[in-house]
């Protein structure tokens, strides 16, 4: 156990230390980039390892993988969960129970089921920039109605967008994605951006990601079942 929180002691200080020299290159506060752990695929108890070193927000992908957790995590103080992958309307009453942030809304239809549970709940809007069959989100031009339903939501507080690019070893590759939802978010008023991973954070620092969500760089490569 030991060996394995002194090295992921170190993975996190090397996160912070990337993201502390993104930020002074972009004359940026660092405290204003949320470090968000992804941890889909891993044991609980990484998580309450990772929140004894200081980490508060962690990313899941599956809310049954999720929910499987849950039952090992209590008494972690300030911890929120971020529900990260995509989300059907049909499971959204367990996404409401079990997150405080949903960052994969997509549809007005989405948004009003989320609503239905009553449960206050930040959300961001996922937004889809690249033709890529197997990406989700919301057209730019479907953004303006999607704001307006999820701000006559009243339990939901919209805190702004997130995107995926597509793939690619090369950081610089996902720049004109990340360039581009800053400027939807900044010709909607929406201050937050969820951008970047393990192998791109400079990037989106850069083009001003406010969340930037990182696995790999803290727990290695998942295993696959």
């Amino acid at each position: 156990m030991q060996p394995a929180t002194l090295t992921l002691r170190e993975k996190l200080a090397a996160v912070r230390e990337r993201i502390a020299r993104a930020a002074e290159r972009s004359r940026r506060n660092p405290a204003d980039i949320l470090l968000l752990a992804v941890t889909k695929v891993f044991p609980a108890d990484i998580i309450r390892q990772a929140h004894d070193l200081g980490l508060r927000d962690f990313g899941e992908n599956y809310i049954q993988e999720f929910e499987g957790k849950v039952p090992q995590l209590g008494g972690l103080d300030g911890a929120r969960y971020h529900l990260i992958g995509h989300l059907q309307s049909n499971k959204s009453k367990k996404a409401a129970e079990l997150f405080h942030v949903i960052q994969t809304v997509d549809s007005s239809k989405l948004a009003r089921r989320l609503n239905e549970n009553a449960r206050p709940l930040d959300v961001m809007l996922e937004v889809k920039l690249s033709g890529e069959d197997a990406k989700s989100g919301a057209s730019p031009v479907e953004l303006p109605e999607l704001i307006g339903s999820v701000r006559a939501c009243p339990h939901l507080r919209l805190l702004g967008f997130m995107t995926m690019p597509p793939w690619s070893e090369d950081a610089e590759a996902s720049r004109p994605y990340f360039r581009r939802l800053r400027e939807l978010a900044e010709t909607h008023g929406l201050p937050q951006l969820s951008m970047g991973m393990s192998h791109d954070l400079e990037v989106a620092i850069e083009e001003g990601a406010t969340c930037v969500r990182v696995g790999t760089a803290l727990f290695g490569k998942r295993k696959k079942a």
